[in-house]
């Protein structure tokens, strides 16, 4: 039998300090990490970006198929994405957990390996953070912080008519690896003996409880010296994101049904679920892509990048936001992303 430590023998620095004891400070910006009131960041002259993010259990993960270690992994990841999508270098983070007497030590820990793992491989220093007991479940409160030359930080208010609009990656398969997740889980709830039956569907399923950051869409533009001209991430879907980039720049736009990109695992999936690919990608989530403009001057840079597509176009507001299907229709894009708030 595995061991089981009760967090409560620690008491709260006892638990911090065991979770801490093997940091190793990776950017020059840290001065003072964890260990004292507060950490020292000195960026040297650049800009800072701050982002923070609260997941909570039962609303943003499900423990029954989150395994902890994912979790931590994943819970960094989410807020690196956002440092990226604001075209900077991720460089700290401050991470917050409640947790309820139900986790052992062990367990802790676990999630904190997934949480180191993320950090060594973006390059990111865990500089403070704290932990509380909770009554209701895990609570996993998060802050990153990341650098970028002056000025060189992109929002979402300045996309351009006539600019490109492009995505990273293939979109949508987070989604359906949920659905997955969510019907074998539904089995095991009915008959606890059955095993879960994921045969062959890694790819969406690793979408789903492993996303990655795009620091290499971030690096790309430095070396082809790109600057997107609007950038958000996609956590909720890519029409919730596009029309966020269409209301706060002022414009409408144009996708393309054919030009979204869309993992071949994903469209058989899909199938298996009877569901449309397409609606997937558009209203799926949780896929931590990039989702940008460009000025169409840029597109042979652009090109070189196997990893970015060219989705659509942006237009004049009068025009509205429409997608172009397949099969020649058009139909305006509608904001069917995720929704925490929905009772």
């Amino acid at each position: 039998m595995n061991q089981r430590t009760e967090i409560s023998t620690l008491g709260e620095f006892g638990l911090i300090e065991h979770l801490t004891k093997n940091i190793e400070l990776q950017n020059a910006s840290t001065i003072l990490g964890v260990g004292d009131d507060g950490a020292v960041i000195d960026h040297f002259g650049r800009q800072t970006v701050i982002t923070t993010d609260l997941l909570l259990e039962g609303v943003h993960f499900d423990l029954t198929y989150t395994p902890l270690k994912h979790l931590g992994y994943k819970s960094v990841i989410v807020n690196l994405s956002d440092v990226y999508a604001m075209n900077a270098t991720p460089t700290q983070i401050t991470l917050s957990v409640g947790i309820s007497n139900r986790f052992s030590l062990e367990a802790v820990d676990e999630f904190y390996e997934g949480v180191y793992t993320a950090c060594n491989k973006y390059g990111v220093d865990l500089i403070g953070g704290d932990t509380t007991s909770s009554k209701t479940g895990l609570i996993i409160s998060i802050t990153a912080l990341g650098e970028v030359a002056p000025d060189k930080f992109v929002k979402r208010t300045t996309a351009q008519k006539g600019d490109l609009i492009c995505v990273s990656g293939d979109l949508g398969a987070a989604y359906i690896g949920l659905l997955f997740l969510e019907r074998e889980k539904k089995i095991f709830m009915e008959s606890p003996g059955v095993q879960p039956d994921l045969e062959g569907e890694s790819y969406v399923i690793g979408r789903l409880l492993k996303p990655e950051a795009r620091k290499d869409i971030i690096e790309f533009f430095a070396q082809q010296e790109l600057m997107p001209t609007a950038m958000m991430d996609i956590s909720d879907g890519l029409s919730s994101e596009i029309l966020h980039i269409c209301k706060d720049s002022n414009l409408g736009c144009v996708l393309y049904e054919e030009k979204i990109p869309i993992h071949e695992e994903m469209k058989k999936a899909a199938y298996k679920f009877e569901i449309d690919p397409t609606a997937c990608a558009l209203s799926g989530g949780e896929d931590y892509e990039l989702l940008f403009t460009i000025s169409q001057n840029d597109y042979d840079k652009l090109v070189l990048n196997e990893q970015i597509s060219v989705v659509g176009y942006m237009t004049e507001p009068e025009l509205g936001s429409h997608i172009l299907t397949k099969g020649g229709g058009k139909h305006p894009v509608t904001a069917q992303g995720w929704n925490h708030l929905k009772k």
